[in-house]
Protein backbone atom coordinates (compact mmCIF):
# COMPACT_ATOMS: atom_id res chain seq x y z
CA UNK A 1 0.00 0.00 0.00
CA UNK A 2 1.51 3.59 -0.88
CA UNK A 3 1.99 5.81 1.98
CA UNK A 4 2.11 9.57 1.34
CA UNK A 5 2.79 12.01 3.84
CA UNK A 6 2.54 15.81 3.26
CA UNK A 7 3.34 18.75 4.67
CA UNK A 8 0.36 20.61 6.62
CA UNK A 9 1.48 23.88 5.77
CA UNK A 10 1.03 23.72 1.97
CA UNK A 11 0.29 20.11 1.34
CA UNK A 12 3.44 19.50 -0.47
CA UNK A 13 4.64 15.56 -0.83
CA UNK A 14 7.72 15.54 2.11
CA UNK A 15 7.95 11.83 1.45
CA UNK A 16 5.89 8.81 -0.21
CA UNK A 17 6.78 4.78 -0.33
CA UNK A 18 4.86 0.95 -0.51
CA UNK A 19 4.72 -0.52 2.51
CA UNK A 20 2.20 -1.94 5.15
CA UNK A 21 1.31 1.09 7.39
CA UNK A 22 1.87 5.05 8.08
CA UNK A 23 3.98 4.06 11.17
CA UNK A 24 6.40 2.32 8.87
CA UNK A 25 6.52 4.55 6.14
CA UNK A 26 7.75 7.32 8.81
CA UNK A 27 10.08 5.17 10.63
CA UNK A 28 11.81 5.08 6.79
CA UNK A 29 11.62 8.59 5.94
CA UNK A 30 13.64 9.54 9.48
CA UNK A 31 16.15 6.61 8.95
CA UNK A 32 16.17 8.26 5.22
CA UNK A 33 16.94 11.57 7.01
CA UNK A 34 13.89 13.10 4.79
CA UNK A 35 12.87 16.58 5.09
CA UNK A 36 9.66 16.08 7.52
CA UNK A 37 9.18 19.77 8.91
CA UNK A 38 5.70 20.60 9.23
CA UNK A 39 4.23 16.94 8.48
CA UNK A 40 0.66 15.80 8.60
CA UNK A 41 0.69 13.01 11.32
CA UNK A 42 -2.83 13.84 12.90
CA UNK A 43 -4.40 10.79 14.34
CA UNK A 44 -1.61 8.56 13.06
CA UNK A 45 -1.19 5.37 14.84
CA UNK A 46 2.76 5.45 16.09
CA UNK A 47 2.49 3.14 19.31
CA UNK A 48 5.91 1.94 19.18
CA UNK A 49 7.86 3.67 16.57
CA UNK A 50 11.44 4.24 16.21
CA UNK A 51 11.82 7.35 15.99
CA UNK A 52 14.84 8.07 17.40
CA UNK A 53 16.56 11.57 16.40
CA UNK A 54 13.71 12.44 14.22
CA UNK A 55 13.19 16.17 12.59
CA UNK A 56 9.89 16.76 13.31
CA UNK A 57 9.97 20.38 13.21
CA UNK A 58 6.32 22.00 13.10
CA UNK A 59 4.68 18.44 12.82
CA UNK A 60 1.27 18.27 12.85
CA UNK A 61 0.62 14.82 15.52
CA UNK A 62 -2.79 16.07 17.21
CA UNK A 63 -4.50 13.18 18.51
CA UNK A 64 -1.49 10.82 17.28
CA UNK A 65 -0.91 7.18 19.24
CA UNK A 66 2.38 7.67 20.26
CA UNK A 67 2.15 5.28 23.06
CA UNK A 68 6.17 3.70 23.71
CA UNK A 69 7.15 5.66 20.52
CA UNK A 70 11.03 6.13 20.99
CA UNK A 71 11.20 9.75 20.61
CA UNK A 72 15.02 10.29 21.73
CA UNK A 73 16.76 13.20 21.02
CA UNK A 74 14.01 14.00 18.24
CA UNK A 75 13.49 17.71 17.01
CA UNK A 76 9.92 18.72 17.79
CA UNK A 77 10.02 22.33 18.17
CA UNK A 78 6.45 23.94 18.08
CA UNK A 79 5.31 20.62 16.73
CA UNK A 80 1.87 20.42 17.31
CA UNK A 81 0.90 17.44 20.16
CA UNK A 82 -2.49 18.37 21.61
CA UNK A 83 -4.22 15.27 23.08
CA UNK A 84 -1.42 13.16 21.57
CA UNK A 85 -1.07 9.92 23.57
CA UNK A 86 2.24 10.15 24.39
CA UNK A 87 2.12 6.92 27.49
CA UNK A 88 5.44 5.76 28.03
CA UNK A 89 7.12 7.40 25.42
CA UNK A 90 10.84 7.45 25.03
CA UNK A 91 11.67 11.48 24.97
CA UNK A 92 14.75 11.18 26.40
CA UNK A 93 16.77 14.57 25.85
CA UNK A 94 13.78 15.79 22.61
CA UNK A 95 14.12 19.38 22.09
CA UNK A 96 10.27 20.32 22.66
CA UNK A 97 11.09 24.01 22.36
CA UNK A 98 7.22 25.68 22.42
CA UNK A 99 5.59 22.34 21.39
CA UNK A 100 1.75 22.54 22.13
CA UNK A 101 1.09 19.74 24.36
CA UNK A 102 -2.15 20.69 25.59
CA UNK A 103 -4.09 17.77 26.94
CA UNK A 104 -1.61 15.33 26.34
CA UNK A 105 -0.66 12.25 27.80
CA UNK A 106 2.87 12.03 29.40
CA UNK A 107 2.23 9.12 32.02
CA UNK A 108 5.30 7.12 32.05
CA UNK A 109 6.72 9.39 29.29
CA UNK A 110 10.80 9.19 30.05
CA UNK A 111 11.39 13.49 29.92
CA UNK A 112 15.07 13.10 31.49
CA UNK A 113 16.98 15.87 29.54
CA UNK A 114 14.14 16.84 27.64
CA UNK A 115 13.59 20.66 26.60
CA UNK A 116 10.47 21.81 27.10
CA UNK A 117 11.22 25.45 27.09
CA UNK A 118 8.02 27.33 26.32
CA UNK A 119 5.93 24.33 25.70
CA UNK A 120 2.02 24.53 26.20
CA UNK A 121 1.10 22.15 28.91
CA UNK A 122 -2.47 23.25 29.93
CA UNK A 123 -3.94 20.00 30.59
CA UNK A 124 -1.16 17.70 30.23
CA UNK A 125 -1.64 14.15 32.42
CA UNK A 126 0.73 12.54 33.99
CA UNK A 127 4.21 14.85 33.36
CA UNK A 128 6.46 14.34 36.31
CA UNK A 129 7.49 18.27 36.68
CA UNK A 130 10.56 18.15 38.80
CA UNK A 131 12.13 16.75 36.03
CA UNK A 132 11.62 19.64 33.63
CA UNK A 133 13.27 22.32 35.35
CA UNK A 134 16.07 22.34 37.64
CA UNK A 135 14.40 25.88 39.76
CA UNK A 136 12.26 23.57 41.89
CA UNK A 137 15.19 23.17 44.61
CA UNK A 138 14.21 26.84 45.45
CA UNK A 139 10.94 25.34 47.27
CA UNK A 140 13.75 23.94 49.14
CA UNK A 141 15.65 26.69 50.27
CA UNK A 142 15.71 27.80 54.20
CA UNK A 143 15.51 31.28 54.82
CA UNK A 144 16.35 34.08 52.18
CA UNK A 145 16.91 33.39 48.55
CA UNK A 146 17.73 35.68 46.18
CA UNK A 147 17.11 35.60 42.53
CA UNK A 148 16.78 38.64 39.36
CA UNK A 149 15.10 40.61 37.80
CA UNK A 150 14.94 42.09 34.46
CA UNK A 151 13.86 46.11 34.17
CA UNK A 152 14.23 48.87 31.73
CA UNK A 153 16.28 51.77 32.65
CA UNK A 154 13.07 53.30 34.34
CA UNK A 155 12.89 50.09 36.68
CA UNK A 156 9.79 49.42 34.64
CA UNK A 157 9.48 45.21 33.74
CA UNK A 158 10.24 44.96 29.65
CA UNK A 159 7.23 42.82 28.87
CA UNK A 160 4.36 42.98 31.07
CA UNK A 161 5.43 46.18 32.95
CA UNK A 162 3.21 47.97 35.28
CA UNK A 163 5.21 48.07 38.31
CA UNK A 164 8.49 50.50 38.91
CA UNK A 165 11.15 48.73 40.66
CA UNK A 166 13.61 50.75 43.22
CA UNK A 167 16.77 49.12 45.25
CA UNK A 168 15.56 49.24 48.96
CA UNK A 169 11.46 48.39 48.26
CA UNK A 170 9.19 45.33 48.54
CA UNK A 171 6.61 44.63 46.15
CA UNK A 172 3.65 42.54 46.75
CA UNK A 173 1.13 40.95 43.97
CA UNK A 174 -1.99 39.52 46.12
CA UNK A 175 -3.53 37.72 42.86
CA UNK A 176 -0.02 36.35 41.45
CA UNK A 177 -1.28 33.62 39.42
CA UNK A 178 0.13 29.82 41.26
CA UNK A 179 -0.94 27.53 38.22
CA UNK A 180 2.37 26.17 36.98
CA UNK A 181 1.30 25.41 33.54
CA UNK A 182 1.55 29.26 32.74
CA UNK A 183 4.78 29.92 31.59
CA UNK A 184 3.90 34.01 31.52
CA UNK A 185 1.37 35.14 34.07
CA UNK A 186 0.49 37.65 36.87
CA UNK A 187 2.60 38.34 39.49
CA UNK A 188 6.12 39.44 39.94
CA UNK A 189 8.46 37.18 37.19
CA UNK A 190 11.99 37.02 38.56
CA UNK A 191 14.70 34.80 36.41
CA UNK A 192 17.82 32.63 36.67
CA UNK A 193 20.87 35.31 35.90
CA UNK A 194 21.65 34.01 32.75
CA UNK A 195 17.90 33.92 31.38
CA UNK A 196 18.00 37.57 32.19
CA UNK A 197 21.56 38.19 30.32
CA UNK A 198 19.83 36.28 27.14
CA UNK A 199 17.16 38.85 26.99
CA UNK A 200 18.99 41.71 28.46
CA UNK A 201 19.66 44.76 25.95
CA UNK A 202 21.49 48.07 26.48
CA UNK A 203 18.32 49.68 27.64
CA UNK A 204 17.97 47.14 30.38
CA UNK A 205 19.11 46.54 34.09
CA UNK A 206 19.18 43.51 36.01
CA UNK A 207 18.30 43.72 39.47
CA UNK A 208 18.57 41.31 42.44
CA UNK A 209 15.52 40.69 44.08
CA UNK A 210 15.49 38.60 47.77
CA UNK A 211 12.42 36.40 48.64
CA UNK A 212 11.08 33.38 50.73
CA UNK A 213 10.04 29.65 49.50
CA UNK A 214 6.47 30.54 50.60
CA UNK A 215 6.68 34.04 48.79
CA UNK A 216 6.60 31.81 45.43
CA UNK A 217 3.58 31.37 43.14
CA UNK A 218 4.41 29.48 40.36
CA UNK A 219 7.12 27.50 39.08
CA UNK A 220 6.33 27.18 35.63
CA UNK A 221 6.49 23.04 34.43
CA UNK A 222 9.57 23.45 31.72
CA UNK A 223 10.72 26.60 32.29
CA UNK A 224 13.55 27.93 30.73
CA UNK A 225 14.74 30.38 33.73
CA UNK A 226 11.64 32.15 34.50
CA UNK A 227 9.21 31.79 37.97
CA UNK A 228 7.05 33.99 39.65
CA UNK A 229 6.91 35.32 43.35
CA UNK A 230 3.50 37.14 45.40
CA UNK A 231 6.16 38.91 47.27
CA UNK A 232 9.82 40.18 46.75
CA UNK A 233 12.40 43.06 47.93
CA UNK A 234 14.41 44.51 45.75
CA UNK A 235 18.07 44.76 47.33
CA UNK A 236 20.57 45.48 44.77
CA UNK A 237 21.85 45.69 41.05
CA UNK A 238 24.15 43.83 39.23
CA UNK A 239 27.28 45.30 37.61
CA UNK A 240 27.00 45.15 33.93
CA UNK A 241 30.50 45.22 33.22
CA UNK A 242 31.38 42.22 35.44
CA UNK A 243 29.07 40.27 33.37
CA UNK A 244 30.85 41.17 30.35
CA UNK A 245 27.23 42.98 28.89
CA UNK A 246 29.05 47.03 29.02
CA UNK A 247 32.67 46.77 27.79
CA UNK A 248 35.12 49.25 30.11
CA UNK A 249 35.50 52.54 28.74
Amino acid sequence: MKFEIKSWLNGNLLFSVETESLKLALELAVKKGAYLKGADLTGADLKGADLKGADLKGAYLKGADLKGADLKGAYLKGADLTGADLTGAYLTGAYLKGADLTGADLTGADLKGADLKGADLKGAKGIVKYLTTPLYLLLDQPGKIRAYKLVEENGNGPYNGGIIYEIGKTYTVEDANVNEQEQCAAGINLATLDWCIKEWEPTRKILIAEFTAKDIAAIPIGSDGKFRVKKCKIVGEKDLKELGLLKEK
